[in-house]
């Protein structure tokens, strides 16, 4: 009789836990939390990431446009034997470079092999035959007819910049990233600056 009533008591004692336990709600709040915290502070990640990469592209298109107006007005020129303005493509993307050091970096070999900034300057003899679309080359961008060639006095020139933005956030890259290299091993966001300009007569 005695077992039977211990036992008894220790199925009521459980039910009683087990009902406290239900009713409770202390730890519901932090429960929550763990559960809601990773989606969130991913989606704040990710404003946060989309609105500094905006900012760099906004920096980019500032940097186009100010090497442009440079060679637009001959404070920049190519191979035109004038000392204190030519420059080789080295010496431009070292300009370039330092417009947008704010939240851009290019490193020592950056300036002599391109890895992530690319410029296009080119000259052209009338407007209609500038390009209209970014050379792509399957899924990535192609850079074999890239060059830093400036037309003279009243030439037509278009400068071109790009620039392939590390995505930091595993999860969103795959959403944020439109450009992959050919084995799939990099995956970055490309920004793109364009400006066409038809330089004074120096």
């Amino acid at each position: 009789m005695m077992l039977d009533h211990t036992t008894d008591t220790r199925w009521r004692s459980m039910k009683d836990l087990f009902r406290r336990f239900l009713v409770r709600r202390d730890g519901a709040t932090a429960i929550e939390f763990a559960v809601l915290s990773l989606p969130f502070f991913l989606i704040v990640i990710a404003s946060i990431e989309t609105f500094i990469a905006f900012s760099a592209e906004q920096l980019l298109a500032n940097a186009t446009e100010t090497m442009a107006r440079k060679i637009r007005t001959g404070e920049i020129t190519y191979k035109l034997g004038k000392a204190g303005t030519d420059k080789t493509p080295a010496q431009f993307r070292k300009l370039f470079c330092d417009e947008i050091a704010l939240l851009m970096t290019c490193s020592a070999n950056e300036l002599e092999t391109p890895d992530k900034l690319y410029i296009d300057v080119r000259t052209f003899a009338k407007f209609t035959d500038i390009p209209k679309t970014i050379p792509y080359s399957g899924t990535d961008l192609n850079i074999n007819d890239f060059k830093f060639a400036p037309g003279g006095s009243k030439s037509i020139n278009i400068v071109r910049a790009y620039y392939r933005w590390d995505i930091v956030t595993d999860l969103v890259r795959p959403f944020l990233s439109n450009i992959r290299s050919a084995d799939g091993s990099r995956q970055n966001y490309l920004m793109v600056a364009s400006v066409v300009i038809q330089n004074e007569a120096y």
